[in-house]
């Protein structure tokens, strides 16, 4: 009786363990391995793999750094990938840190932010790309350590409240561009 309670515990064990012994041996096969992997989706289809090569910054620097090597006129003495890392870390800061007073005025919306850090670069930088892109009025006053942001539109007072500082910031579609410009030296940031 004792021999089969434990051979029982044995194949229990190993029906609990196999998952992780797999996902182990998967682990250690090789980087190269794994990216050579393609899968049939339908018959006559290649699923080329996975497409997203990981965190948000890495993924936007690899694509820059695909574009440039797959362009013969790219002028290599100009890349500078340390400048875009720079301005993706600035906007993972924007998002992650920045704290904002935001009040509603008439047509849209004052925003005070700090003017220390990745706010005070990047604020002053978007706001007249937003107002160019969507014909809103965006403007940037400085009072001491603080931006102070105020984006209005009489016919468009409610999407501007609804978006807030983050969405705002986020608004428009220019920012692919600008990384490839701050990538080949084009645009300091």
């Amino acid at each position: 009786m004792t021999l089969k309670i434990a051979s029982a515990s044995s194949l229990w064990i190993a029906l609990l363990l196999s998952p992780v012994m797999a996902q182990t041996q998967h682990d250690m096969s090789s980087h190269t391995d794994q990216m050579s992997h393609t899968s049939v989706s339908a018959p006559g289809q290649i699923n080329p793999g996975p497409q997203e090569p990981g965190q948000g910054a890495f993924a936007a620097i690899a694509e820059i750094v695909k574009i440039l090597g797959n362009d013969p006129a790219t002028d290599w003495s100009r890349v500078n990938i340390t400048a875009l890392r720079d301005h993706l870390l600035d906007m993972d800061l924007l998002i992650t840190d920045t704290q904002v007073v935001t009040t509603p005025i008439a047509g849209g919306l004052e925003m005070s932010v700090s003017a220390a850090g990745a706010s005070g670069r990047m604020v002053p930088a978007h706001g007249p790309v937003l107002a160019g892109e969507t014909g809103w009025t965006s403007s940037q006053t400085r009072s001491g350590d603080t931006v102070i942001w105020r984006v209005t539109s009489p016919n468009d007072e409610a999407k501007i409240r609804a978006l807030g500082f983050f969405g705002l910031m986020a608004t428009g579609d220019h920012h692919r561009a600008h990384h490839l410009a701050m990538a080949t030296g084009a645009s300091p940031h």
